[in-house]
C-alpha cells in the first residue's frame, strides 16, 4: 500500500506491503528493515534495523501526533489512491487543508481569500507530467487562505489553500 506521509512538515512516500508474516517497507524509494506489532490500541512496538521503539498515537481535535519516547511528532497520512471527492462524517466541520496530490507546478489559482466555494469547486490547477489536474475543494465553505501562487513548484502533500 502506498501512502504520502508528512512528519513535522516534511513529506515522505511510504510503500508498505505484507509478505507472508513480514512487512516490506520502502521510504522514498529506500528499502527499510522494519517490523511492527500492535501492543494495544494506539500503541505499536516497532523494530527498525536492530533498534526497537514504542510509538504511541495521540489524536487531538483533527490532528494526529506520534510519541516516540519523549519526542512528539505531528503526522498526516494520506492514501493517494483514495477518491478525492469522498467525504466522511465530520469532514464538513472546521478548516480543511487542500493539499497537492502529486509534485508539479501550479499553473492557475481559481479562487481568492474570502471567496465562497461549493464542495467540488476548483481551487487550483497543478501540472504534473504534462497533465493538468484541477484540485477541488472537499467541502462547501469560504477560502480562508491561498498559500501558493501561479508558477510555484509544489511537492505531494504541500498545502495549496485552506477552506473553512
Amino acid at each position: 500500500m502506498l501512502y504520502d506521509v508528512t512528519i513535522d512538515g516534511k513529506n515522505y512516500r511510504l510503500d508498505l506491503n505484507r509478505v507472508e508474516e513480514r512487512w516490506t517497507c520502502r521510504l522514498d524509494g529506500r528499502e527499510v528493515d522494519v517490523d511492527a506489532i500492535l501492543v494495544r490500541p494506539d500503541v505499536l512496538s516497532i523494530r527498525i534495523g536492530n533498534i526497537a521503539y514504542e510509538a504511541k498515537l495521540e489524536r487531538v481535535a483533527n490532528e494526529l501526533h506520534v510519541w516516540v519516547g519523549n519526542s512528539r511528532f505531528a503526522v498526516e497520512v494520506r492514501d493517494p489512491r483514495s477518491l478525492r471527492g469522498r467525504t466522511r462524517a465530520g469532514d464538513d466541520h472546521g478548516p480543511r487543508k487542500i493539499a497537492a496530490p502529486m509534485p508539479g507546478k501550479v499553473v492557475r489559482i481559481l479562487v481568492s481569500p474570502g471567496e465562497e466555494v461549493a464542495a467540488g469547486a476548483g481551487i487550483a490547477v497543478v501540472e504534473a507530467m504534462k497533465m493538468q489536474n484541477e484540485i477541488k475543494s472537499p467541502k462547501k465553505g469560504v477560502v480562508q487562505e491561498v498559500l501558493v501562487g501561479e508558477g510555484a513548484a509544489v511537492n505531494a502533500g504541500d498545502v495549496l489553500a485552506i477552506v473553512e
